[in-house]
């Protein structure tokens, strides 16, 4: 089995043009993708447990790498939260799973969302990194739609080498990732 596809268009397609585009000296200096961390809250979870279970399983299906609980950091009184508790799920994903997921992510789970304009500009945090909020699980073809009991959303969170919102953008528009109103 070869490189994933996304993995191979970096280095041939991506590379090149981030270069020219803005005069880098040198293919380190190039932006690459170094992590995707998927992070699933499931804010009822404090009267079910059974539901993280079933966030955490979710992820793992969706991402074919084992997904993590998360657990509260502080009580909080007014939503029945106590320290220590589940209420979320996670999963990070690198190298080759990370370039597998964001293929699907591109060609087969965005595509499904209803109404689907493409994704806003406005998820980039000033250094580099974007975040990306999805509202349903189900648009993706792996979870099954009649197994899901409770519509659930997740944040994508696309962590990038660059220095700057507008190379990160170059990158992962490179990527393929359907921005809104592109300029380019």
């Amino acid at each position: 089995m070869g490189n994933p596809r996304l993995k191979d268009k970096y280095r041939e397609e991506v590379v090149p043009a981030l270069t020219e585009r803005f005069q880098y000296k040198s293919v380190m200096q190039v932006p690459k993708l170094e992590k995707i961390a998927i992070n699933k809250g499931i804010g009822v979870a404090v009267t079910d447990k059974k539901l993280v279970d079933v966030g955490v399983d979710e992820l793992t299906t969706i991402t074919g790498q084992k997904a993590v609980p998360t657990i509260a950091k502080k009580s909080v009184s007014n939503f029945k939260l106590r320290e220590g508790m589940p209420i979320g799920a996670r999963v990070t994903l690198r190298g080759n799973k990370m370039y597998e997921f964001l293929d699907r992510l591109i060609t087969v789970a965005l595509p499904r969302v209803r109404d689907f304009r493409g994704i806003k500009e406005k998820g980039f945090d000033g250094r580099g990194n974007y975040t990306l909020g999805i509202e349903e699980q189900i648009i993706f073809p792996e979870i099954s739609i009649d197994k899901v009991s409770r519509i659930s959303g997740m944040d994508i969170t696309f962590v990038t080498s660059a220095n700057t919102d507008e190379e990160s953008l170059a990158l992962l528009r490179a990527f393929g990732l359907p921005f809104v109103n592109s300029k380019n």
